[in-house]
């Protein structure tokens, strides 16, 4: 007969061999849910920071928010030496109303993008695009700096920036120097940002806080957007003078498409219909798992369509289709 230590050993037995089988498989392969060992840095300020990053080169990573980051370190496919962690240092988290624009530290959260009195104002179509990112504990946490610099072609704010006519500041130990959105996305999570330097704000245009429109197509709540396109218009006298139209999801990057933004200028009817289609045809954006080429492409011409009526406003696209 079994007594209750017996018994407790022999139900404990099974998970202490499916334990040491688990360690010995993650021995074995890539696969692990824990980050590899690193050197944690905690900086006071910008120029700690980039003394760091200047010391350790790039085999360092910076922390700004966690919201992708984290999970790499955790899967192992981010291997740092040195994880630099921005959360400390003051003046980085500001909203500042600067040349008719907004300048916004990198380390301003999704959710303070979203319900900031200052961002509604001034750049409304910035507010509206971070209530699509991730779920509310994504946007309590991530930052728009983080997310710039991660650079996933698919993301909101990379679209927004080009859209908005952005640039980016960076600060690396010996200068400081500020980059136009169209020239800091150069690849699939590839950046002009140099390993010595970081994102310290983001400049956002205030030029189209009247004519502006976002859409973009989720599968699931959450979800990256499949395809997501921001639209900006200056308009006079019922005339389209001005246009930005930027996409994700299309392309391994961020993009403008100068021939959508020309079919919008004037008055002549159809716009939206036009510019819808001009966007469509201007990519041929890689099929995958979340969807088909065509797939895609009649994604552009919907999306496209509705951010560009949004932008219009339902007056004037009425009477440029009567």
């Amino acid at each position: 007969m079994l007594d209750s230590d017996d018994i407790g050993r022999r139900r404990r037995e099974p998970a202490k061999r499916a334990a040491r089988d688990e360690i010995d498989m993650n021995d074995r392969g890539p696969v692990r849910m824990k980050p590899p060992k690193f050197d944690y840095h905690a900086p006071d300020t910008v120029r700690e920071a980039v003394a760091v990053l200047a010391d350790v080169g790039d085999s360092a990573v910076v922390l700004s928010g966690g919201q992708s980051l984290i999970p790499m370190l955790n899967l192992r496919l981010a291997r740092p030496t040195d994880v630099v962690d921005l959360g400390a240092i003051d003046g980085l988290a500001n909203l500042e109303p600067v040349d008719g624009g907004l300048e916004i530290g990198a380390m301003v959260t999704h959710r303070q993008m979203e319900t900031n009195d200052l961002v509604a104002s001034i750049t409304p179509l910035a507010q509206h695009a971070a209530g699509f990112i991730g779920h509310r504990a994504i946007r309590n946490r991530g930052t728009i700096g983080g997310s710039i610099a991660h650079a996933d072609p698919a993301a909101e704010w990379p679209a927004v920036l080009l859209a908005l006519d952005g640039t980016i500041t960076l600060a690396s130990a010996e200068t400081t120097r500020t980059v136009p959105g169209d020239q800091f996305f150069e690849a699939l999570f590839t950046t002009a940002k140099r390993p010595d330097e970081l994102i310290t704000s983001v400049y956002l245009s205030g030029r189209f806080q009247n004519s502006w429109g976002f859409s973009e197509f989720q599968r699931r709540t959450g979800d990256f957007a499949t395809v997501a396109v921001a639209v900006g218009c200056v308009i006079a006298t019922g005339a389209v003078v001005e246009a930005r139209i930027a996409l994700a999801g299309v392309a391994e990057r961020p993009v403008r498409c100068p021939d959508a933004e020309q079919a919008l200028i004037g008055t002549r009817p159809g716009r939206a219909v036009d510019a819808a289609i001009a966007a469509r045809d201007s990519f041929e954006p890689v099929g995958d798992c979340h969807g088909s080429t065509e797939f895609r492409k009649r994604l552009v011409f919907a999306e496209t369509k509705r951010a560009v009526t949004q932008a219009l406003g339902p007056d004037l696209e009425s009477r440029a289709n009567a």
